[in-house]
């Protein structure tokens, strides 16, 4: 495999599609970008009727691509730290339990409200497929994507506090999914002895407790080792060391590096933790470095998942329970975030209509689509894939750009000030 051709590839069409974006369509980068790498994707399926050549270059190149190691070993580390280096960690921290609630016990009731639905249509539709697997497919579909809803958020007008609270529980949620997501997995997929509850809350307990200590671990040294120096350059390099360095003992570890890197990004990216251990200079590079890294490996990711179309396997039975899952996975995250609210609601003086905006603004992206490439061709993944793409790019799309008009009409006289950083 010629990585340096497919990453050269990637990034000349990330540039030409975003240079389409920003000049003529003027849309947010993350949907802009998916827009018009699938009416590329659809333009070359078109063209294969008549000369197949390039469907086929470019179907044997996004084969060659593992997406969910691209993005879940490489990619993802990076996002997630940039992502929580901009949110303000002390409004974060004030609406610490109303996050923690909506990333542990919502991600948790969405993934069995949705296993559960989807178990039911499926049988419906003349489909048998395993419980288990129903609630693989949950645990895909459930987390929300940071990385869509970060860029999209910026630009939808959200009052802080909803921003933070839909940020907040982005960046954490899809950390938790992904560990419920592989407990499911080694459930579904043990062939020996039956997997004891025990053994569940000790892998659950590992991964998600020990990737949220070893990120304040990494947090710690970095701001000290960062406070302990003022040369720009040098401090820029230390937070991409803790980044990559902290991915590989967290892998090493198994304990879940998406947490840890949030978390060690939201310790360094603290406002104190900037006017002590920062000069202005060091403060404008760091953050001017990690928003180009966010920018790029978004623009990326975004052409990535819209070539995926290249290599789904389309049948209309697949299309159809990608369609009607929609409206299901929409009414089980309302459902999974109200209980939530309205015990928080009155103490935190939540703003009106936070469970339909949240709702609404709950993006699918990405990592939803890594983990349906990670099932086993026996957990009929080719039927969940097409399932998981579809639940996306509505999500992107239809979501996305409708998501400022949504808290327009159910907030007229709000916005959200600047963000700080």
């Amino acid at each position: 495999m010629n990585y340096y051709l497919i990453i050269s590839g990637l990034v000349f069409l990330a540039a030409v599609f975003g240079y389409l974006n920003v000049r003529f369509l003027k849309l947010p980068t993350t949907i802009g970008l998916m827009l018009i790498t699938i009416v590329y994707t659809l333009g070359v399926l078109g063209l294969s009727f008549f000369d197949d050549t390039l469907l086929r270059a470019e179907a044997q190149l996004i084969r060659q691509i593992d997406f969910e190691l691209v993005l879940m070993d490489y990619m993802l580390s990076f996002l997630l730290f940039a992502g929580a280096l901009h949110t303000n960690f002390q409004e974060l921290k004030k609406l610490r339990w109303p996050v923690i609630a909506f990333a542990t016990l919502g991600v948790v009731a969405s993934t069995f409200l949705i296993g559960t639905a989807t178990y039911y249509l499926l049988q419906l539709l003349g489909t048998n497929v395993l419980y288990t697997y129903c609630l693989l497919f949950g645990a895909i579909i459930s987390p929300t994507d940071p990385i869509a809803v970060l860029g999209i958020l910026k630009q939808a007008g959200a009052p802080k506090k909803l921003e933070i609270k839909i940020v907040g529980e982005s960046l954490f949620n899809d950390g938790v999914g992904v560990v419920l997501f592989l407990t499911l997995f080694e459930i579904a997929s043990a062939t020996g002895p039956a997997v004891e509850p025990l053994d569940i809350i000790e892998l659950f307990g590992q991964e998600v407790f020990g990737g949220i200590l070893l990120g304040l671990l990494i947090g710690w040294i970095t701001f000290r080792l960062m406070k302990s120096i003022d040369d720009f350059s040098t401090e820029v390099i230390l937070t991409l060391a803790a980044v990559m360095g902290g991915t590989v003992v967290a892998d090493q570890l198994h304990l879940s590096a998406p947490l840890a890197m949030v978390v060690a990004g939201l310790l360094i990216g603290d406002d104190r933790a900037r006017s002590s251990a920062m000069s202005e200079t060091t403060e404008q590079y760091v953050d001017k470095f990690w928003e180009l890294i966010d920018i790029l490996l978004n623009a990326i990711l975004f052409v990535l998942i819209g070539m995926e179309m290249l290599v789904l396997t389309y049948e209309i039975n697949y299309l159809v329970a990608g369609l009607l899952t929609i409206p299901i996975a929409l009414l089980c995250r309302y459902a999974s975030l109200w209980l939530p609210v309205r015990i928080f609601e009155r103490k935190l003086d939540f703003v009106p209509h936070t469970t339909a905006i949240m709702t609404w603004g709950g993006l699918r992206g990405g990592i939803s689509i890594a983990l349906a490439l990670s099932l086993a061709p026996e957990m009929n993944r080719e039927m969940f894939l097409v399932m998981t793409y579809t639940v996306v790019v509505f999500s992107i799309i239809v979501q996305g750009l409708t998501i400022e008009r949504v808290i327009g009409r159910l907030l007229p006289h709000s916005k959200s000030p600047a963000n700080p950083h």
